[in-house]
């Protein structure tokens, strides 16, 4: 099973976050299959390639409760059927 979560980058007491596809039974820092993202919390910036995020949603990959946070305000649910928005929830 795939899974959309965070990776750690950057430094000592600054956090920067890849958001990745990886699989389920990687560790956090593991080898991921694609990278899907980047996540900034300091500076409040994020930065998501939507399409291949729906790619992968859609062929069966679930979010972390993070990145589900991160792809809601970027609006990344709204593009996809209701039907499917249910079952991330």
């Amino acid at each position: 099973m795939v899974k959309l979560r965070l990776k750690r980058c950057g430094k000592k007491q600054r956090a920067v976050y890849r958001i990745v596809a990886i699989d389920v039974r990687s560790r956090r820092e593991g080898r991921d299959l694609r990278r899907v993202g980047f996540y900034d919390p300091i500076k409040n910036q994020t930065h998501l390639n939507i399409p291949l995020i729906l790619y992968l949603l859609e062929k069966g990959a679930q979010p972390t409760g993070t990145v589900q946070d991160i792809s809601k305000k970027a609006g990344v649910f709204m593009e996809l059927s209701p039907n499917q928005q249910m079952k991330f929830n």
